[in-house]
């Protein structure tokens, strides 16, 4: 089952979400951090509080997280941020183009992660758990939401259905043209939503495998026997939109671009093609000297049976990537970028044309591939999967 509470959130005064709601921590850069912190009221100043001190301090210390509580009080005091006195489901709403995704916000069980029902598929790095973890601890809230999705039940569609005919608490257009709309759920609805995800037998991380175990730790840290519990978006999966995560490698590990077409004509076939983008699963696109060819695996390369081999991503690794480029650790490798799709193809070949020797597109992997590869206990390669619209920070 699916253990998912209300609560009383802090979340933006409706008239002034535009200028609280924040991008996530981790896709910017110090300078894009600092030019977003311009406005006061901004949550990149709890998220990023390196912004508000000199430019040499060190964004994972003691101080930079003393500096987050510093903020978040601020906002609170001001009256950007607000508190609910009751214990409600709320529900997060994102348009992007013609793809509109709505998910609720609850509080997701520490308990339900560490056994396993809320399932992972990818390791975590120790400074990064560390990080989160002190961050937690310091400024003693969570901030920002761990992504989680399930499979889509009849039941929970309804509840949704009914949420987006009721009344809104703030709707923004943020400057990359994604609308954000924000629901409270009335308290007479909270035992049908409980119930309804009762019934969900597991849930599955999208994004927040370091927020996740950062919440673990800190419950163990604090030795108390009562429930913990960690602010989670959850999302249906049908509402979903994956996109391909993309590869720009430096240099041909030594090889001629003679010697690479000759070495993946091995286990590839190779085609020239009209569309940059991989038009079906299990092809790949890729870009060198200024052209534009498909890779298609040959019979007998990829073990459909294998739930992390079968992945695009896994038979690009495996076939290509480590053995002929020699990248086998992608996590730690210099040698190699990973480009989100939505920045489009233009942005691969355009690496290339600036210098780097090849990329890579590739298909998005589909979720019910994520699902098999959680349920049954693995890890996916790093970099597989790039999920839009992200989910704004402050939200809640």
């Amino acid at each position: 089952m699916a253990n998912l509470l209300p609560f009383s959130a802090i979340r933006p005064e409706p008239s002034l979400a535009e200028r609280v709601i924040a991008p996530p921590y981790d896709v910017l850069s110090r300078k894009e951090a600092t030019e977003i912190a311009l406005e006061r009221l901004s949550f990149v100043r709890v998220t990023r509080s390196e912004v508000d001190l000199p430019l040499e301090a060190d964004s994972h210390s003691e101080e930079a997280y003393q500096m987050a509580r510093t903020n978040l009080d601020e906002l609170i005091q001001s009256g950007a941020l607000i508190q609910d006195d009751d214990p409600h489901y709320y529900f997060y709403g994102q348009q992007m183009g013609e793809h509109f995704q709505l998910g609720l916000i609850a509080a997701a069980s520490v308990d339900e992660y560490d056994n396993d029902l809320i399932k992972k598929h990818e390791f975590t790095r120790p400074d990064k758990e560390d990080d989160r973890t002190h961050h937690m601890e310091v400024i003693d809230v969570q901030v920002g939401m761990v992504f989680l999705t399930y499979r889509q039940t009849d039941e929970l569609a309804a509840i949704f259905k009914i949420i987006l005919e009721g009344p809104l608490l703030w709707k923004v257009t943020t400057d990359d043209d994604v609308e954000h709309t924000f629901y409270r759920a009335p308290l007479t609805m909270n035992d049908r939503i409980m119930r309804a995800f009762a019934h969900v037998p597991a849930l599955y991380i999208a994004d927040g495998h370091h927020r996740c175990a950062a919440a673990s730790r800190v419950h163990a840290n604090r030795k108390s026997q009562q429930s913990a519990h960690f602010l989670a978006g959850i999302y249906p999966d049908d509402a979903l939109k994956v996109m391909a995560y993309n590869r720009v490698v430096h240099d041909l590990n030594g090889h001629t671009p003679e010697r690479f077409l000759t070495a993946i004509k091995e286990k590839f076939s190779i085609t020239d093609c009209v569309d940059p983008v991989p038009l079906v699963g299990g092809t790949f696109t890729f870009y060198m000297e200024g052209k534009w060819r498909t890779l298609t695996p040959k019979e007998g390369v990829v073990d459909h049976n294998d739930p992390v081999g079968r992945l695009d991503v896994a038979v690009l690794q495996d076939n290509i990537l480590s053995p002929i480029l020699g990248i086998t650790d992608p996590r730690r490798s210099t040698r190699i970028d990973f480009v989100g799709g939505i920045r489009g193809h233009e942005a691969l070949s355009r690496a290339v044309d600036d210098g780097r020797a090849l990329a890579i597109h590739c298909y998005p992997t589909p979720l019910d591939q994520l699902f098999s590869v959680a349920d049954a206990g693995e890890v996916m390669p790093p970099k597989s999967t790039w999920f839009e619209p992200k989910l704004r920070e402050g939200v809640a």
